[in-house]
Parts: structure tokens; sequence; C-alpha cells
């Protein structure tokens, strides 16, 4: 399996006018197809030294906990403010249309960490860039950032430097 996209819906205009949003539905509910995008994450990286994978609130739960999982490594959540119960760092960042505050435990692991983040789209690169931050506050160094999904016409990779980024979808 290598056509993930054929298993992607555009919806135009959600959820304003001018946006098409890219709706993973589809390749979620399709277990050979899910199964198979995990294995090709799983593959990418099993030779790379992970210790845990940082996924993003809240379709990077799905891929990053899964891949995790697959990988025999820990999952820790970057969550939308006040959505953790414990001490939290927090980095605000900006949205096409304001702005918004991730948070992360300020105990999610240690200093030292080797972090894959994993999310399921790359648009502009707010909130990788956001979650990039709070990685860094903790100290932890990343491996790289595993997506579902990169739009590259919104050049989202120049905000995150030169970290490796594997995306099995780009638009």
């Amino acid at each position: 399996m290598s056509d993930f996209a054929k298993f992607i819906r555009n919806i135009p205009d959600f959820p304003e006018p001018g946006i098409s949003f890219k709706d993973i539905t589809p390749l979620l509910g399709n277990g050979a197809v899910f199964y198979a995008a995990v294995e090709v994450f799983a593959n990418y990286y099993k030779h790379k030294v992970v210790d845990v994978i940082v996924g993003i609130e809240s379709r990077g739960f799905i891929f990053a906990s899964a891949v995790a999982h697959r990988l025999g490594v820990g999952f820790v959540p970057v969550r939308k403010k006040g959505k953790l119960p414990y001490h939290t760092y927090q980095v605000t960042y900006d949205l096409e249309y304001g702005n918004d505050i991730l948070t992360i435990h300020q105990d999610a692991f240690p200093e030292g960490t080797r972090v894959l983040i994993c999310d399921d789209l790359l648009a502009t690169g707010g909130t990788l860039s956001a979650t990039v931050e709070l990685v860094d506050k903790l100290g932890g160094d990343i491996v790289g950032i595993a997506l579902l999904i990169e739009l590259t016409e919104l050049d989202g990779r120049e905000k995150l430097g030169d970290l490796d980024i594997f995306s099995l979808i780009k638009y």
C-alpha cells in the first residue's frame, strides 16, 4: 500500500470558506490501510533510537499512540490548555484566525529523551513549532517529525528548521 491519498476525503469550504479540509476518517476506517500507514511509520523509524512519541491533540493522538505501540515506546500527549491534569509547560502559538495554547506535563519525560513527534497534518507549521518548543523546554532530543499529510504550498517546514520530517502524503 503506497497510495494513502486516495483514502483522504477533501471537504471544500470547511471549517470556513476557502479551506479544503483533509478528512482522514476514510483512512482510519479501513483497517488494512490504517495498519499499512502505521507500518510505514514504524518501518521508517525502527532503526532510529526513539524513547517516546509525542502526539498532538487530537488527530495526532491516533497515529502517535499506534506507532508508539508498534515500536514498543511510550506515548506523551500535547494538549490544549486546561486539558492536562498536572503541572504543565505551555506555549502560545498563532493560528490563521487568532492564537491558541498547547501544553505538556512538566514531567512527561526526562531531559535527553529521544522524541519522535507525530501528527496528522502539517499546514502552516504553527502547531508543530509550538510542540517543538514544548519538547525543547523539557530538554528532549527530537529524532524527527512523522506526518500523515503535508500541505507543501503552505511552507510549514520552514518553521521547523532542519528537523527530519517524514510525510506519507504531500499535497
